[in-house]
């Protein structure tokens, strides 16, 4: 899902990025992104079917939200975005130097968003993130970011940069829970058998309970629970 485009009603709010639950962490973009992808992809196994041409997909688990945005930095000519940091003002007073003055190296800006994927030392992961721009309301770790850097002064300093940035939603313990599905015991289910499967184990994560095994093996005609046929598809019954 593509968010917002290039034109006149982008919002002029900048938007900030801000480690959570560290006080004067905010950091604001110097451009806008002209558009920002949010995604969220489910994993499937793809396992092939006994005597079938057709593959045998099974559900494995959900995913997090993915925001994806290029942010744009432009050190030599990005006066009229600056904002009141100081960070900002050392950049208009850059800007006000003819070309072949300036000294500002994009580089300052950039590594405010690239160093968010170093480790935090006092919690041993990266910092989360809070992104905001008008409704976008996004938190989450920085995962990716690739740094291109397009333009240069007289002396081969970066002046321009693009980056391709990728943040994952980071979901809190209690919301797994709320979000994870209940169990349908009612309810038959199938499974492929691989080789280091146990009806044992399928009675624990299915039923709760391990001793429930002799009922998976009285629906499936298995006479001995310890010689299971691997890529057979396993009923496990609907239980009270």
């Amino acid at each position: 899902m593509v968010i917002g485009s290039a034109n006149s009603e982008l919002p002029v709010t900048k938007l900030s990025i801000t480690k959570v639950g560290v006080p004067g962490s905010e950091f604001r973009v110097l451009y806008n992104p002209t558009d920002y992808t949010i995604e969220r992809q489910v994993k499937y196994s793809k396992e092939s079917g006994a005597d079938t041409d057709a593959p045998n997909i099974q559900f494995l688990s959900g995913g997090a939200e993915i925001l994806t945005m290029n942010l744009f930095f432009d050190s030599m000519n990005a006066s009229d975005e600056a904002g009141v940091g100081t960070a900002e003002k050392d950049l208009l007073r850059d800007n006000s130097l003819k070309s072949s003055a300036q000294k500002l190296d994009v580089r300052q800006y950039t590594s405010k968003v690239y160093n968010l994927m170093f480790i935090d030392p006092s919690k041993h992961v990266p910092p989360l993130l809070r992104i905001k721009w008008a409704s976008l309301q996004f938190e989450g770790y920085l995962s990716s970011c690739k740094q291109t850097f397009t333009k240069f002064n007289e002396s081969g300093t970066p002046v321009r940069a693009i980056l391709n940035t990728v943040f994952v939603e980071y979901i809190k313990p209690s919301e797994v829970a709320e979000r994870a599905p209940k169990q349908s015991p009612d309810t038959s289910k199938y499974r492929t058998i691989n080789e280091t499967d146990s009806l044992w184990a399928y009675a624990g994560r299915e039923y709760g309970s391990c001793d429930r095994w002799r009922d998976i093996a009285t629906a499936n005609n298995i006479d001995n629970p310890r010689l299971l046929e691997s890529g057979r598809i396993l009923r496990l019954p609907a239980i009270d």
